[in-house]
């Protein structure tokens, strides 16, 4: 590029010369090619959302001509033909139902009699409508003559007689001017008043494409769902034999549905598949069903009925899954109570819309699900009913540690939380503590009863993931037979619900390493929030769940917060499925602690452990008032429990002698209350604060 130098001369002597350099504006890019710029132009117009609109408008009005006109032609045909009759017997046959195919069969043979006599008419028509005419116009003509006769008598005139029959033909001209100016422009527009007749059929009966169709028209999100819906949507499934078997069905397929009942926020359809289709072929299309259907994917459950090849579809309301289900009747009825053994813990309410129920009565239970699904909440909620029962006993451990199950402390006999390693051996001491317990029970007399003990483990994963291991080099975590979490675990499930003592976990994520099979498959209510995959699904709720259709894996995380899939005897599931879903209610922190504290007046006082204590030397009257906590007396039998609870090292094969001599030695012996041995909290206060700089006394096996 050439620079343009221009010289400026000032008035100094010698002249100074400035040089100023002036560089020209860059050269226009050149312009590109008219075939270029024609190809952009032309694809900019054809991808423009109004040049699809446009075409979508001309190509809708015009296939609604052709879809009036196939409307109107089945509608001749039927009306003409006993194909409609014929229809209704092939569907009354497949469906077995002998009866109607015999009255439908009656039917078409009277139509066909009728449309015989009706054509045997039309050959005598002609000659009895000459007949008709001839009688009628000779009639005519002597009527018109007679008037004319009357009118030239009373006009004494002659001529009248013709009048009324010239009349008539000047009437009869007129008439044939009409036609005559009209039936041009008639025959012109008569193809148009035809296509847009059609037009009008088709317009009214959507005859057009779904891609055709306008947005708000094409959008069917919401729509009823009604049998011609569930058939189309079966036959476009993708299932070739299914499509095949509704195409043959002379009723296009409704002998295939039962009926269609209103089930809580949705409807509920049987659905028997023609021979050569399976279920699961339904099942696996769970997707493309729902669309079919104008649904999203988790607004339809399918489920196996006990009925062979039938499918039971449930179809939720559009967005109805999407509404909250209202409070915890722990939260709206204050004066509330539980029966562990008879009663029921209200969880939620299932698909349909119905309280959903729990029995916990002697049952383990397991509740995985995604992180931040509503598993802490799911669990903690039937924790708290089970609370107002007086008679059950806490063991927790939360190895989250966020205060979840803070409102536990002065209900719980023992409440651990954190989510180290030391608080993962703090909780494994204190399963094993209920193992004791439990063996205990066992060894008892027969027929004793005792009240439930509850061991309650949230965020197990962290137990059976913990690296840690004790002084003998076994480890804590893990699924080895020398794991000591996972074997307390163990003969809980193995021997506890026989006396009472039952194993509660939450976990994340089901895997093999952090929730192995044999303590899956030991609880005997398992429920599953959202998962990721179907193999999770199955860990989570095991196979035949699964096989029946249960799908956690297709809830949507966060949306679907709070909804799990539950696999037990203990909650009333439909007959012929292996699971059900329950939206479970919303129980906050503040609502849980309003039931605690409930359920802390209804007892005469707990005192929470935060820790397990191993020590060898024990201050058995020390510990004894510990355990008795603010109550003014307990019972024996509770006051070792609790002892036990506290050290089982120390105090787990204690007897009622060995708490009676402890006591009478320090001078606090138990005595009797309404007929039941108490130790009261007076007396050992009385008896520790006594006994000065004695020391304290070791605690025997």
């Amino acid at each position: 590029m050439s620079e343009n130098v221009v010289h400026l001369h000032k008035n100094t002597d010698p002249p100074a010369v400035t040089t100023l350099t002036v560089v020209p504006d860059p050269a226009p890019p050149a312009p590109l090619p008219l075939w270029v710029r024609s190809g952009r132009a032309v694809k900019t117009a054809v991808t423009h959302e109004n040049t699809r609109t446009s075409a979508r408008a001309v190509a809708r009005h015009s296939l609604y001509v052709a879809g009036g006109a196939r409307i109107v032609a089945r509608r001749t045909w039927d009306g003409k033909t006993a194909a409609r009759y014929e229809r209704f017997m092939r569907a009354a046959e497949a469906a077995g139902n002998m009866d109607a195919a015999m009255e439908w069969e009656e039917r078409a043979q009277r139509f066909r009699d009728a449309r015989h006599r009706r054509r045997m008419d039309l050959l005598h028509s002609p000659l009895d409508a000459a007949k008709g005419v001839a009688v009628g116009a000779g009639m005519g003509i002597g009527a018109l003559v007679a008037l004319g006769v009357v009118m030239a008598i009373a006009n004494h005139d002659v001529t009248d007689v013709i009048t009324p029959i010239a009349a008539v033909i000047e009437f009869v001209n007129l008439l044939i001017t009409i036609v005559q100016v009209v039936w041009g422009p008639l025959v012109t527009l008569g193809p148009f008043l035809a296509l847009l007749a059609l037009w009008a059929v088709g317009s009214s009966q959507q005859a057009a494409p779904a891609w055709a169709m306008p947005a708000n028209v094409r959008s069917s999100e919401g729509e009823p769902i009604t049998p011609s819906i569930v058939v189309k949507a079966l036959r476009d499934l993708g299932v070739s034999a299914l499509a095949k078997a509704i195409k043959e069905m002379g009723d296009a397929g409704a002998s295939m549905l039962g009926p269609i009942r209103i089930a809580g926020c949705g409807v509920e359809v049987d659905v028997t598949l023609p021979s050569g289709v399976a279920t699961n072929e339904v099942q696996n299309r769970r997707r493309k069903l729902a669309e079919n259907l104008s649904r999203h994917e988790h607004e339809v459950f399918i489920t196996i009925p006990q009925a062979a090849r039938t499918v039971r579809l449930w179809v939720a309301d559009s967005g109805a899954l999407d509404e909250p289900i209202g409070p915890s009747p722990l939260v709206t009825d204050e004066t509330m109570t539980a029966d562990y053994a008879k009663g029921r813990a209200p969880w939620g309410q299932d698909l349909r819309g119905d309280a959903a129920a729990l029995s916990l009565y002697q049952r383990h239970l397991l509740i995985t699900g995604l992180s931040n699904q509503g598993k802490t909440v799911a669990l903690r909620s039937l924790a708290l009913w089970v609370a107002l029962d007086r008679s059950v006993q806490f063991l927790m451990g939360d190895l989250k540690g966020v205060g979840d199950w803070a409102m536990f402390d002065g209900l719980a006999s023992t409440l651990i939380q954190g989510p180290t390693d030391e608080h993962v051996m703090q909780v494994t001491q204190m399963v094993e503590g209920a193992v004791e317990e439990m063996n205990r029970r066992i060894q008892a007399p027969p027929g004793t009863t005792f009240p439930p003990l509850i061991v309650v483990v949230d965020e197990a994963q962290v137990a059976f993931m913990c690296p840690a291991v004790d002084e003998d080099k076994r480890p804590y975590g893990g699924s080895k037979a020398t794991s000591r979490y996972f074997m307390a675990v163990r003969k809980i499930h193995n021997q506890g619900r026989a006396v009472n003592v039952l194993m509660w976990q939450g976990t994340q994520d089901p895997t093999d390493q952090n929730l192995p099979k044999l303590v899956r498959e030991g609880a005997h209510t398992r429920a599953s929030l959202a998962l990721g995959t179907e193999s999770q699904a199955r860990m989570a709720l095991g196979d035949k769940a699964v096989d029946g259709g249960a799908a956690p894996n297709m809830l949507r995380p966060g949306l679907d917060r709070g909804t799990l899939v539950v696999a037990s005897d203990g909650i009333t599931i439909p007959a012929g499925q292996a699971s059900i879903t329950v939206r479970t209610y919303l129980i906050d922190d503040d609502g849980a602690t309003a039931i605690t504290d409930r359920a802390k007046a209804l007892r005469d006082g707990v005192t929470t452990l935060h820790a397990v204590e191993t020590g060898e030397d024990r201050d058995p009257l020390a510990d004894i008032l510990a355990v008795l906590g603010d109550a003014a007396r307990v019972l024996t039998a509770d006051v070792l429990k609790r002892l036990t609870v506290l050290n089982a090292d120390a105090y787990g094969r204690w007897t009622p002698g060995d708490l009676k001599r402890v006591l009478e030695d320090a001078g606090a012996e138990p005595y009797k209350s309404d007929g039941r041995m108490v130790v009261g909290r007076d007396r050992v206060a009385r008896a520790l604060a006594n006994r000065g700089d004695e020391g304290s006394a070791s605690a025997d096996g």
